[in-house]
């Protein structure tokens, strides 16, 4: 993972291509081998001679292989250039959202958190902190309340959410910590 200099101190000082990247790699290791991963990213940087190959469009993945993007918006298998079921990919990068005509990503949904309270990282809200995707308010902040004794009613009328999203992301967020 690349570091970059704090612009203040205090402020992050890894690049969010560089958590997307880090993000995209413990995901594949869910389904792939780190040979094959080894074997695609490798691909990937040398192919559009890019250091952060995981967290651009041009990769995908049907959860057995990995596929780069070419110009002309075909997906070719890494290893074999063989081309994939394009619906079976898609459902993989539903988590990463880019700019039209930004090849990196600008906001990263956590799948550990279910649809009922997505959960982003999104640079400019939360300082890069996690964020519910539906008010932008940290997700320490609402868990912070909870644990401090108040009822799930309470933190919920607090940040404008329905007690079923704060108790999704609280027991997420305990289950990690855990």
């Amino acid at each position: 993972m690349h570091g970059v200099q704090p612009v203040k101190r205090g402020w992050p000082s890894i690049p969010f291509v560089a958590i997307v990247e880090a993000y995209v790699l413990r995901s594949l290791r869910d389904c792939l081998s780190m040979s094959k991963i080894r074997e695609a990213a490798e691909a990937v940087r040398l192919a559009f001679g890019d250091e952060y190959g995981l967290a651009t469009r041009r990769i995908a993945t049907d959860g057995v292989d990995i596929f780069v993007e070419y110009a002309d918006g075909d997906l070719a298998r890494v290893r074999d250039g063989q081309r994939p079921i394009r619906e079976v990919i898609t459902d993989y990068l539903r988590y990463i959202a880019w700019e039209s005509g930004d090849q990196y990503p600008y906001r990263l949904r956590l799948r550990q958190y279910p649809d009922v309270a997505p959960v982003i990282i999104d640079p400019r809200f939360g300082w890069g902190a996690p964020v519910v995707a539906e008010n932008k308010v940290q997700v320490e902040a609402i868990v912070g309340l909870w644990e401090a004794g108040e009822s799930l009613e309470t933190v919920a009328d607090e940040y404008g959410l329905t007690r079923e999203q704060v108790e999704a992301i609280c027991r997420i967020t305990r289950r990690r910590a855990a």
